[in-house]
């Protein structure tokens, strides 16, 4: 993990997302994980960590990215590890991850050969049709380039044969999903007279495939199957495309069709991406919210269109982000609407675009019989893991599909207590408030600050001292282990407190001295006072049981720790 932070530059990783600016030795912008307009978020690239003062968000490298793509921590720091070429050493533990590596690498290699490959055939005679066609759907060559489309060829062997004269055998060719093998054992190419869209991560590699038919054939849209380093339903077309625009705009404009993604970004529309041939998966929508403020759902209007932007509405309005759904004129798509009628057409179906939460109860109200607008009801309230947004939704679900709402709360209790779906625990909802007392406070922020002081803070026992359960817990995981992995073991708050509290300069070896003496001081009265306190109370109860030479011997303990104190 530390030669992962050492390799990954935190100003250029965030930089990706957010536009910074200078401000003394900090870097300054809007935060990308809650809207603003003022610069509330800063990169510290000396110290390697980012802080919000707006929503608390804070934390390393690894922190932002994970969270800006809707990852969890592992996943989060094996992708980054890829991206900036570092090893993160579980292969070297485990022969199977040794393995799986292994098989990821020889995939991610097959892709890149394949991409190189389908967009030479698309100069070549042989990608006449396929340019034929892109000119039949004013696809402009600029296009064509940024979303490096290509054209695989009708023949059944041609990256077959590419594959193996560059070394890779057949069996590996079908473990990527780019080959296709039959039970007598003969294997062929998985896409053959297709216009190709590659489908690449994060970090803008090439993991699968999209192919669409050219004429009247069937299946009109091939996807890759799963492979070691494609799972369905977790990533989208043009995301990483679109992602700098995305930083900028702060809004998502989702589609369906790959077309209607390069259609979008050809007439200026820079922040759309789309769905990969399946419905939104709550993958894709939290991995999209980690971009995107605001998501504006832009599919089309017939039956499964609505019932799929329903679908997805409520996925975005679950993750308590921004949400709207854009109509579109009967019998248009996006790609055919904007050849038609151009920006403007478009900018006027935005304009008439509709609030995510009213479209979901116009298309319930109108469409669902009452039995299942009760059960859509408790279904949608009780995905909502933030209570305070239940609380805000509760009267709107009620008025908007004309329940009662005591009967609508009465039954989201129910769903509740027989666990149909539980809310999320408060803590993993929305940061809690690090509440600690000031001495707490100064004594935590000095061990972050100066971390060569902690082990004479444990000889001073310091966590026992701290009385706040907050306060101890927090000491406790700053001295449990190595500081590297610190992020690992901090809350939201804690992070947050951590953050700030490395915005103020270290001190200089004199000043910490003389703030440890203060902070051992402080610990020792700390002590005496709690002993006074019990001791005080031994005398209470010596002298209700009549217990005399007791309360006399705990009266001389305690006249001797108040001498001590004088002393001290």
């Amino acid at each position: 993990m530390a030669a992962v932070k050492a390799r990954a530059d935190i100003a250029e990783i965030v930089g990706r997302y957010v536009n910074l600016r200078p401000v003394g030795g900090r870097l300054v912008g809007p935060c990308p994980f809650h809207q603003e307009t003022k610069g509330s978020f800063n990169v510290h690239p000396d110290k390697g960590f980012f802080h919000c003062f707006g929503c608390q968000a804070s934390g390393d490298v690894i922190d932002f990215y994970c969270r800006i793509n809707g990852l969890e921590f592992r996943e989060g720091l094996e992708r980054l590890a890829a991206e900036v070429g570092v090893d993160v050493g579980q292969a070297r533990r485990d022969p199977r991850a040794a393995r799986r590596k292994q098989d990821r690498d020889a995939c991610l290699a097959m892709h890149e050969l394949a991409d190189r490959y389908f967009r030479h055939v698309l100069g070549t005679p042989a990608g006449q049709p396929a340019r034929d066609y892109l000119a039949r759907r004013q696809v402009s060559p600029e296009m064509v380039e940024a979303f490096a489309l290509g054209v695989s060829p009708a023949g059944w062997q041609g990256l077959a044969d590419v594959l193996r004269s560059r070394g890779f055998t057949e069996d590996g060719g079908v473990l990527a999903g780019l080959l296709s093998a039959g039970q007598n054992g003969r294997v062929w190419d998985r896409f053959r007279d297709r216009l190709m869209f590659p489908i690449r991560d994060g970090g803008g590699r090439v993991i699968a495939f999209g192919g669409r038919t050219m004429g009247d054939g069937e299946p009109k849209y091939l996807n890759s199957a799963e492979t070691p380093i494609y799972t369905k339903g977790q990533h989208l077309y043009g995301l990483f495309e679109a992602r700098p625009h995305m930083a900028k705009s702060r809004r998502a404009l989702l589609t369906e069709g790959y077309l209607d993604v390069i259609t979008l970004h050809q007439f200026g529309y820079g922040d759309a991406c789309g769905v990969l041939g399946t419905a939104l998966t709550p993958e894709q929508a939290k991995r999209l919210s980690g971009f995107a403020s605001r998501v504006d759902l832009v599919f089309d209007g017939d039956p499964p269109g609505r019932k799929a932007a329903l679908r997805a509405a409520q996925m975005f309005l679950t993750l308590g982000g921004g949400c709207r759904v854009v109509p579109l004129p009967d019998g248009e798509d996006v790609d055919s609407l904007l050849h038609a009628a151009g920006r403007e057409g478009f900018d006027a179906c935005l304009a008439r675009a509709e609030d995510g939460l009213a479209f979901c109860l116009r298309v319930v109200r109108e469409t669902f019989s009452p039995k299942e607008i009760a059960a859509w009801s408790v279904e949608f309230l009780g995905g909502l893991g933030d209570e305070a947004l239940r609380a805000v939704f509760i009267p709107r679900v009620a008025s908007g599909l004309g329940l009662a709402e005591r009967e609508l709360r009465l039954s989201l209790g129910q769903a509740f207590s027989k666990g149909r779906r539980q809310p999320a625990p408060a803590e993993a909802r929305r940061p809690q408030g690090f509440d600690i007392a000031p001495r707490e406070a100064e004594l935590l922020a000095f061990a972050i600050r100066r971390p060569d002081y902690l082990p004479a803070l444990l000889e001073a026992q310091a966590e026992a001292a701290l009385s706040s359960p907050p306060a101890r817990d927090f000491f406790a995981r700053l001295a449990g282990g190595d500081q590297d992995g610190l992020e690992t073991r901090l809350d939201t708050a804690q992070a947050a407190f951590w953050a700030k509290a490395q915005l103020e300069p270290a001190e200089s070896d004199e000043q910490a001295a003389a703030i440890f003496e203060g902070i051992r001081v402080f610990l020792h009265e700390s002590r005496a006072s709690d002993r006074r306190r019990a001791l005080t109370d031994a005398v209470r109860r010596a002298q209700e049981r009549g217990a005399y030479e007791e309360v006399l011997r705990l009266l001389g303990e305690l006249q001797a720790l108040s001498g001590r104190g004088d002393e001290q």
